[in-house]
C-alpha cells in the first residue's frame, strides 16, 4: 500500500521514532535499525550510510569475522573488548562507555562482553551490512527479549552460507579458539 506520509519522510529530514523501528537477534546479540529501512531492503544504495544499534549481552562474543563495509562503534554502556589485529598480531581492547572503535573495510575484527551488563553501541556501518543482517537475523518479539538458547546448527550453516554469498570472511573455529572465542557446533 503506498504511504505518501513515509514517502515524504525518506526525502526530508526527519526525527525517526525509535521505539518503531525493527530489532533482530543474531546469535546472542540484538541489532535495532535506526535508519529508515526503505533503503535496506534493496541493493540500490548499499553503499549508502546506515546506523544501529547493537547489544551484546554479558558473557557473549561476536566471533573473528571481516567485510567490506567499515563500522564505526560509539560505545553507549556496558564494557567490552574488541579485537584488533596490528604487526604483533590480535590484541584485545578495552572498550568503555564514551569510547568509539573503528573497523576499517577488510580489517578483521571480534567483540567479547567481559562486564555484568549488556554492552550497548550505535553502529554506523552501510546498508550493505544493515541488509546482510536482516538476512541472518531473527525479528526480537514485541516484548523485547530476545529468542533464547544458542543458535541451532541450521542457523549457523544458514549465517555462513549468507555471509559466504555477501563476500564476508569468518574464522574457523580454531581461529576462533586461539583468540579465547568458543563457537557453538555447526555439524
Amino acid at each position: 500500500m503506498h504511504n505518501p506520509l513515509q514517502e515524504h519522510q525518506q526525502e526530508t529530514a526527519h526525527l525517526v521514532d525509535v521505539r518503531a523501528t525493527e530489532m533482530i537477534e543474531i546469535q546472542g546479540p540484538t541489532i535495532q535499525f535506526l535508519t529508515p529501512l526503505a533503503a535496506i531492503g534493496s541493493t540500490a544504495d548499499d553503499d549508502g550510510p546506515c546506523v544501529m544499534r547493537g547489544t551484546i549481552p554479558p558473557g557473549v562474543s561476536v566471533p573473528l569475522h571481516s567485510h567490506h563495509d567499515p563500522e564505526t562503534f560509539l560505545t553507549l554502556s556496558g564494557e567490552l573488548e574488541g579485537l584488533a589485529e596490528s604487526r604483533r598480531g590480535f590484541e584485545w581492547i578495552r572498550i568503555e562507555p564514551g569510547d568509539v572503535f573503528h573497523v576499517p573495510g577488510g580489517a578483521r575484527h571480534a567483540f567479547r562482553n567481559i562486564g555484568q551488563e549488556a554492552a550497548v553501541m550505535n553502529i554506523v556501518s552501510t546498508a550493505r551490512i544493515a541488509r546482510f543482517f536482516r538476512e541472518v537475523g531473527r525479528p526480537v518479539p514485541a516484548s523485547g527479549e530476545p529468542p533464547l538458547g544458542p543458535p541451532s546448527a541450521e542457523t549457523i550453516r544458514h549465517f555462513l552460507a549468507t555471509a559466504e554469498k555477501y563476500g564476508y570472511w569468518n574464522a574457523s573455529p580454531e581461529e576462533n579458539a586461539r583468540i579465547g572465542i568458543a563457537l557453538p557446533d555447526a555439524s
